[in-house]
């Protein structure tokens, strides 16, 4: 792409003089989620105020617990790197914030609902990214016949785990934030009840693909989960030519959306807004549609199916989950308050959720799979082969990391 010219599209010049003369009369998004309308299980707590808004507070909770300052060491795309220049999970869930913020902010909704979804959309997220997400799932479901989704597993956290009282708004949209499906049109499925929210979670547990057919609540949400895609298309690209993954420049065939990571997210920010503003759903141009998803699949051919970026998970990384599990589930089962698991997981819950107000049962009441599955899902990269190292000091399978100067 060395002699590739980038191109940047504008808003027409109509719907930019349409949003100014909205916003100088202070018009509203009649679509938009009105704090008003936030919906808890304890509605006695966390009401808002001027200084703490209704979606501020979820933020804020979101941000606060221990398990958000894991972010910063869990793998994006790439593990066992030493190179501070390419994205962590961290970096990812900032770019989704700031994608769907000015989205948000265009289409005149609610910003601070939208910074809660996608802060907190990768929190359960495992340690190696989804090649770990797929192997957790594994042996959960040889375990127990259920279904591990790092979505889901997000919602669990904030919600089951941590007891935070976070909205039904926020909840939703992290749950359905699936940034593995495109699509053309993102309609709202609205719905007001924690009755139902449950039942969705759960069904994700129990059926194969139901986490495929979850549809947004709220406006706010569907623009998370577009942001989700849109934030890591050309990032990954970034980050996969920094690294020197191909031996030859690969040839992205996108000419409207653009191939490099600041023009997808100009150029889908511009069509999205220009075909869903004053709308009650998201849209996009299908010949944009068309190349968005494209771009899509030639990154899993090009990137994320790359052997280079493998063959450590399947030769060392996967064996140490199948080894970890096991013992993990020993431990689980035995709830001695010497092992690990005890020590490092069960008691940190409990400092986390001793203020709680809606947790309806101990922690330690935890199916034992569901245990061991928490934490793993809690850890990151290096706390994992930490971990590995310390149980299994003479194990056979070893990581090595590609260093800054090789």
């Amino acid at each position: 792409m060395s002699d590739y010219r980038p191109t940047y599209y504008n808003l027409s010049e109509e719907l930019q003089e349409r949003i100014r003369k909205d916003r100088a009369e202070h018009r509203e998004n009649p679509y938009a989620c009105r704090d008003e309308s936030v919906i808890r299980r304890n509605m006695d707590h966390d009401r808002a105020n001027l200084w703490r808004p209704a979606f501020v507070r979820d933020t804020e909770k979101i941000m606060n617990v221990p398990f958000y300052n894991r972010y910063s060491d869990k793998t994006q795309v790439f593990s066992l790197f030493k190179n501070d220049d390419i994205s962590r999970r961290a970096l990812h869930v900032q770019f989704v914030s700031r994608i769907a913020r000015n989205l948000g902010r265009l289409l005149n909704l609610n910003t601070d609902l939208i910074e809660a979804m996608a802060l907190g959309h990768d929190i359960g997220h495992t340690p190696f990214g989804h090649a770990g997400e797929r192997k957790l799932s594994e042996l959960y479901r040889a375990h127990t016949g259920r279904f591990f989704n790092h979505n889901v597993h997000s919602a669990r956290l904030l919600d089951d785990i941590c007891g935070l009282n976070l909205s039904l708004q926020t909840l939703d949209g992290i749950i359905c934030h699936n940034g593995e499906m495109e699509m053309k049109e993102y309609r709202p499925k609205p719905y007001d009840s924690f009755d139902i929210f449950d039942e969705k979670k759960e069904t994700c547990f129990t059926r194969e693909g139901a986490v495929k057919k979850l549809i947004p609540a709220t406006l706010e949400g569907c623009v998370v989960r577009v942001s989700d895609i849109i934030a890591y298309i050309g990032k990954d690209r970034q980050d996969a030519e920094r690294l020197g993954l191909f031996e030859t420049e690969p040839e992205y065939t996108q000419r409207t959306i653009g191939r490099t990571n600041a023009e997808i997210i100009n150029n889908m920010i511009v069509n999205i807004v220009e075909h869903s503003y004053g709308k009650d759903f998201l849209s996009m141009d299908p010949e944009y549609f068309a190349e968005f998803s494209r771009a899509k699949k030639e990154n899993y051919k090009l990137i994320y199916g790359n052997e280079r970026t493998e063959r450590a998970f399947r030769e060392e990384i996967g064996p140490m989950f199948e080894e970890l599990y096991e013992r993990l589930l020993k431990d689980a089962k035995s709830l001695d308050e010497n092992t690990i698991l005890y020590r490092h997981h069960i008691r940190y819950i409990g400092t986390i959720t001793r203020y709680s107000r809606v947790l309806k049962k101990d922690y330690r009441e935890t199916p034992p799979d569901d245990m061991v599955v928490d934490f793993i899902a809690g850890m990151t990269d290096d706390y994992f082969i930490d971990l590995y190292e310390e149980l299994f000091p003479e194990g056979k399978h070893r990581v090595n990391y590609t260093g800054y100067f090789e």
